[in-house]
């Protein structure tokens, strides 16, 4: 089994126990603080399809990604979830990424997804790729999201070092091959 599975295995793991299909968990519940609308500029190019991948133990099938942050390639999955397919239907995107309250990275994307169909809500975690739905924008979480919010919507998961993502100015997103 090759080290990107064995990630994946392990961080689907607390969904299923949890039985959500995002492959993050939380246990904290008090009110969490939006992730703010950005000027960041949107560099859309032609729509890839995604190949999925196996499935989960949770049942749900992740979906992989080509991610670059400044540059260098990071291991990324998007989860099966309606908001997720839709939001790939968006690659390639290419992002300016802007801080916000010192534990997310922000950008505007080209429209908002539809969120029909969304799974239950979770607190972020470090590495989670995210959508605050009333303002329309990714967030790229560095540090864990403060508790669980109906309006933020976990899109699936980036293997990267908080630091890293933390001074990230600029992501391409692209479906995998």
């Amino acid at each position: 089994m090759n080290a990107a599975v064995r990630r994946r295995l392990l961080r689907a793991a607390p969904a299923a126990v949890l039985l959500l299909a995002v492959g993050a968990c939380s246990s904290d519940a008090q009110e969490t603080t939006p992730a703010a609308p950005s000027s960041a500029s949107v560099s859309r190019g032609q729509q890839d399809t995604t190949a999925p991948t196996p499935p989960s133990p949770s049942g749900s099938i992740a979906m992989d990604i080509r991610v670059t942050l400044d540059g260098r390639p990071v291991e990324a999955t998007l989860n099966d979830s309606p908001p997720a397919r839709d939001f790939a239907a968006l690659l390639p995107l290419t992002l300016n990424l802007e801080d916000f309250h010192g534990i997310e990275r922000v950008a505007d994307l080209p429209r908002k997804l539809d969120t029909s169909g969304a799974p239950e809500p979770v607190a972020a975690r470090a590495g989670d790729i995210a959508y605050y739905a009333p303002w329309g924008n990714l967030a790229l979480f560095y540090r864990d999201g403060p508790a669980t919010s109906a309006d933020l919507l976990v899109l699936g998961h980036l293997d990267v070092s908080a630091d890293q993502l933390g001074r990230a100015t600029r992501i391409t997103i692209e479906a995998a091959s």
